[in-house]
């Protein structure tokens, strides 16, 4: 008997930030701990350098560079948001590293913070991670604790099956 029912590969996120994990519904955001923004996790950084969580495109900047979304091959858009409530910054402490549209490799620095200066202007440095396309995920399992950027699995994502 054929299968015609392919099961669809869990895809795992791997952290694009060192630091420690913190549930989105924690935060002082409304708009992510809600998940108005999208589902995700948001970790607490132990250093400003951000990078690549897979090999995908950058499909969004800001003009204050505080926040990107990049989108993986199997089409997940993640929202990197360094700090809560940044944007004020007007760019103040952040270097982007990539340009729209720009094709990305896991592994490369595509971001980086000045955490002090974050702190210095009484921002908080915890950074949101969300799936801003929460309509193609089937499931989501988010891990916990104390994450290595590049190494540490953040989120295990199982898209829905395409119709087509």
């Amino acid at each position: 008997m054929l299968n015609f029912f392919r099961k669809n590969k869990p895809i795992e996120i791997v952290s694009p930030i060192s630091g420690k994990i913190i549930p989105l519904e924690e935060i002082d955001d409304e708009g992510f701990s809600t998940k108005r923004l999208g589902d995700g996790v948001a970790i607490e950084p132990t250093d400003g350098k951000v990078i690549a969580p897979f090999d995908g495109e950058i499909t969004s900047t800001y003009k204050a560079n505080h926040c990107l979304v990049i989108r993986s091959e199997e089409g997940i858009e993640l929202l990197i948001h360094i700090g809560l409530d940044t944007i004020k910054l007007k760019g103040e402490g952040f270097t982007q590293h990539v340009a729209l549209m720009e094709k990305v490799k896991k592994g490369d620095i595509i971001l980086e913070a000045d955490l002090e200066i974050l702190k210095e202007k009484g921002k908080s440095i915890i950074s949101p991670v969300v799936i801003t396309n929460m309509g193609r995920v089937e499931t989501l399992e988010k891990a916990e604790g104390e994450v290595e950027k590049g190494i540490s699995n953040i989120m295990t994502v199982t898209l829905k099956k395409s119709k087509y």
